[in-house]
């Protein structure tokens, strides 16, 4: 690093991840020390870097340094070596997980190296807080275009030019939903941005909102315009107060810079936005109960048609849009409808922004384009599967999603590719799976979390998520007869076709993938009473290996029912009718000497495990 005098920049993430390990602690510290020493330096408060698992993460630029895992402890050492004495601080560096090599350079991390940021352009790089920061780098010039040069119907045809889909779930071409609303009769028109994210793991909204919330509102007043709405509704749960923060700054400040309101840049155009915050019902993230939520209403789903297009919002003609959908416009407006769609497949165009999270090693909010094969989401951006272990499958588009195994690594991801295999995009949560991973008990917990989040109304969803549950429970408690197997998939299929929202049409895909794919791990569970990946508890048991066993006790002295005994410095036994199989001398035992046993079951192979 050259020990010439430069004017250098701090970009340190303050979203909802960073903040809750520190980083506002951090920040303070920082600036306290710049000051101290007298220092040329700026720091700037950014929104999501991407890269969460690495949190708290700063960036100093020119350097293009970038720092994870920072303590309040480190701060004093990158103030001395690196802002004063021009040496990176090696310790803090991104350690790569295949070839242990620190990385100086941010741009060499894997992680960021094979992202296409378009949504997440200004992420980590600009104060969300600050609507002159968003301006600095081109904010609200999409704006001023469309109302300054293109008709209603022009904006309509550049987004078909762009090949844009809706990033909620369902992929529906935004193109014919804004269509059906602009020539919908009746007034007044409504807007509403669909940022009630329930799916367990995912936060692509709640970081968009939270890093670039103008993005947001630009996108939401160009499709105000071109739609015929001069209102919109955000809506958010009340469990993401950073968002909500940001976004009611977001809206007075684009008030007072006359981006919302009366006659927008002397346009004529009027358009304003109202927050509306959710109790965090699963249910509320489909259109017909988020907007009855919006009315004050039970957030409950409602049998369409009428479609929200012509009887909506109080009975309105209303448009829904997710997030990352508004915030795709002023991209799309700004570049050109073949810039975007060139980006993506042939029949979605851009990007989508996942939440890559479970047995991964480089875990965060990831974009890509369109149609990247998932091998490359896990190994080149994801960094792999931790200590060494086998990937065995990736559950995509959260508790509404499929369980895709290994064969199909190699598939580009896009909606059609997706549902084929019966997964679906859903809103972009990504969990990866290694072979330590039960898909039954997998199948189980999703079924578990949609079942009580069911919100009642249809008996298909109400009753047959619950026995749905109930089967799931007796085949991973070794209860269950192979007849059993027979009846989850009829009544999946069935709670698959006849339920009334989305959510409950969905509601059985883990069930329904994971019996495709994985079916020999249910036989294993129901004719052997035996679980291959070793947790289901009530079929597994517990071992002390002799040779390894140091007799340190620990285990005995964790064991909340006494079923270990020994005594010290020489081999202890677990008495397996009282041991209940909880696990604490499983992950205390400092010599590994405890291992995790079932029952025999023939392999693929035709041999036995």
């Amino acid at each position: 690093m050259s020990d010439e005098t430069k004017k250098r920049e701090i970009f340190i993430c303050r979203s909802t991840g960073c903040n809750s390990s520190n980083a506002g602690h951090i920040q303070d510290l920082l600036a306290k020390r710049i000051a101290e020493n007298n220092l040329n330096v700026a720091i700037k408060k950014t929104g999501c870097h991407g890269f969460c698992q690495m949190g708290p993460i700063m960036v100093i630029q020119p350097d293009n340094v970038l720092y994870v895992q920072v303590q309040p402890k480190d701060v004093d050492l990158i103030v001395k070596n690196h802002l004063k004495d021009n040496n990176v601080v090696e310790k803090l560096l991104y350690t790569d997980p295949e070839s242990g090599a620190k990385i100086k350079d941010m741009n060499k991390v894997n992680f960021y190296m094979h992202q296409k940021p378009i949504v997440k352009e200004h992420f980590g790089k600009i104060d969300p807080e600050s609507i002159d920061d968003y301006l600095e780098v081109g904010g609200y010039e999409s704006l001023k275009k469309v109302l300054s040069e293109y008709s209603p119907d022009d904006v309509i045809e550049e987004l078909k030019i762009s090949k844009l889909r809706g990033r909620g779930g369902a992929g529906f071409p935004t193109y014919l939903k804004w269509t059906f609303a602009r020539r919908s009769k009746g007034q007044p028109k409504y807007l509403i941005c669909n940022g009630d994210e329930g799916d367990p793991g995912a936060f692509m909204d709640r970081s968009t909102l939270e890093s670039d919330p103008h993005s947001v509102i630009e996108g939401m007043v160009i499709a105000g315009y071109t739609m015929g709405s001069n209102q919109g509704f955000i809506y958010t749960r009340a469990e993401y107060p950073l968002a909500i923060d940001r976004i009611n700054k977001a809206v007075d400040s684009a008030r007072e810079k006359g981006f919302l309101g009366e006659n927008i840049l002397d346009s004529g155009f009027n358009f304003d936005i109202e927050l509306k915050t959710g109790a965090g019902a699963f249910v509320c993230g489909e259109e017909t109960a988020l907007m009855a939520s919006i009315e004050g209403k039970r957030g409950m789903p409602r049998p369409r048609p009428p479609f929200p297009a012509n009887s909506g919002l109080w009975g309105k003609p209303t448009n829904i849009n997710n997030v990352k959908t508004y915030a795709s416009i002023p991209k799309i407006i700004a570049k050109g409808g073949k810039w975007f769609a060139d980006i993506g497949t042939e029949e979605s165009g851009g990007t989508i922004i996942v939440a890559l999270t479970g047995n991964i090693n480089n875990s965060g909010l990831v974009e890509i384009p369109l149609g990247t094969p998932i091998r490359k989401l896990i190994y080149d951006i994801g960094g792999g599967i931790p200590e060494g272990k086998k990937f065995k499958a990736i559950q995509v588009g959260g508790p509404s999603g499929g369980c895709l195994p290994a064969k199909f690594l190699d598939t580009p991801m896009d909606n059609s590719n997706l549902t084929k295999l019966g997964a679906i995009m859903g809103s972009g949560g990504f969990i990866v799976l290694d072979d330590e991973t039960c898909m039954v008990e997998l199948a189980h917990f999703f079924i578990q979390f949609t079942q009580t989040e069911s919100c009642g109304k249809c008996a298909p969803c109400r009753v047959g998520t619950k026995k749905m549950l109930d089967l799931l429970t007796k085949i991973k408690s070794g209860q269950a007869e192979m007849e059993d197997l027979d009846k989850l998939e009829n009544i999946a299929n069935f709670v698959k076709k006849t339920s009334l929202c989305g959510l409950g049409q969905t509601a059985p895909n883990p069930v329904l993938t994971t019996l495709k794919y994985f079916r020999d791990e249910y036989i294993a569970h129901i004719k052997y009473h035996a679980c291959p990946a070793l947790q289901c508890k009530d079929l597994i048991q517990y071992n002390i290996d002799p040779e390894k066993c140091i007799g340190c006790t620990l285990c005995a002295k964790n064991c909340a029912v006494d079923a270990i005994t020994g005594v010290k410095k020489e081999p202890h036994k677990i008495d397996e009718s009282i041991c209940i199989r909880c696990g604490l001398c499983y992950s205390s035992c400092p010599s590994n000497a405890i291992y995790k046993t079932t029952n025999e079951y023939p392999t693929e192979e035709g041999g036995s495990e």
